[in-house]
């Protein structure tokens, strides 16, 4: 098999469809034979990802998708979780939702600290107005079961 390719898939930002990125990301993480545990992990973070663009990307009631991108190394497993919403300041929201009593920074910012604990790398780029990508890799360090 050649190293790398990209599984792609798109679905509307609603959280009923948070479970298709899950079970997506649960089988390619199976078939590169990440452990149990890895691949737990790895549902996690992208369920919390793929919440936070439900919850928090796209306002007023606007349509919008969740874009997730799973490119498979002979090493390593890397997920974009992206969307096309309202963009935030990283900092400026994990400050917030240490300072205030403000619920939605609160969760946006521990959601996005619970995805950075549970990868090997995560990265968030977010621009005002244009969207967020969460980039988040894990490392397969050990056999699982097939």
């Amino acid at each position: 098999m050649d190293y790398p390719f990209t599984v792609k898939l798109s679905l509307p930002a609603i959280d009923s469809y948070v479970a298709v990125a899950r079970l997506t990301v649960s089988g390619i993480a199976s078939r590169m034979n990440f452990s149990i545990e890895d691949i737990e992990d790895i549902k996690v973070a992208v369920s919390e990802a793929c919440t936070n663009v439900v919850l928090y990307a796209y306002k007023d009631g606007q349509d919008g998708a969740v874009e997730m991108n799973c490119t498979i190394y002979a090493d390593q497993l890397e997920i974009e979780i992206k969307d096309t919403g309202s963009g935030f300041d990283v900092n400026e929201v994990k400050a917030r939702g240490l300072k205030e009593a403000d619920e939605e920074a609160t969760n946006l910012g521990l959601g996005l600290a619970f995805v950075e604990s549970l990868m090997d790398e995560c990265e968030v780029n977010t621009v005002a107005g244009k969207g967020t990508t969460v980039r988040m890799v894990k490392q397969l360090t050990s056999i699982g079961v097939v």
